[in-house]
């Protein structure tokens, strides 16, 4: 949890009391900031909850990343010559699709 779901659900809390208030004293325009500041809350709780997500995405991707290179950092390790071979391959293969001037 980051600091803009935080701040975000606060904000949510102060704009229904004081969209509450509105009620209460029959003042419509302190309704009306209530309901404003609850939708600035919600959005900055989303864009909270966004960066989490993101976070947690780059992260799933950084860690994945660093054990396929394990992986075939272990394969190389033990076999170099097929390791070789198939990279020489696949060099080849790219040659033949990149066009030539």
């Amino acid at each position: 949890m980051n600091s803009d779901r935080i701040e975000g659900s606060m904000e949510d809390f102060a704009g229904r009391a004081q969209e509450g208030m509105g009620d209460l004293t029959g003042d419509r325009e302190q309704k009306a900031r209530g309901v404003v500041r609850q939708i600035a809350g919600r959005a900055q709780h989303a864009y909270g909850d966004a960066r989490d997500y993101a976070q947690h995405a780059y992260d799933d991707a950084r860690h994945y990343a660093q054990d396929a290179g394990e992986r075939v950092g272990r394969v190389v390790e033990h076999q170099p010559l097929t390791s070789l071979l198939v990279v020489g391959i696949l060099g080849y293969i790219l040659g033949l699709l990149t066009p030539r001037r």
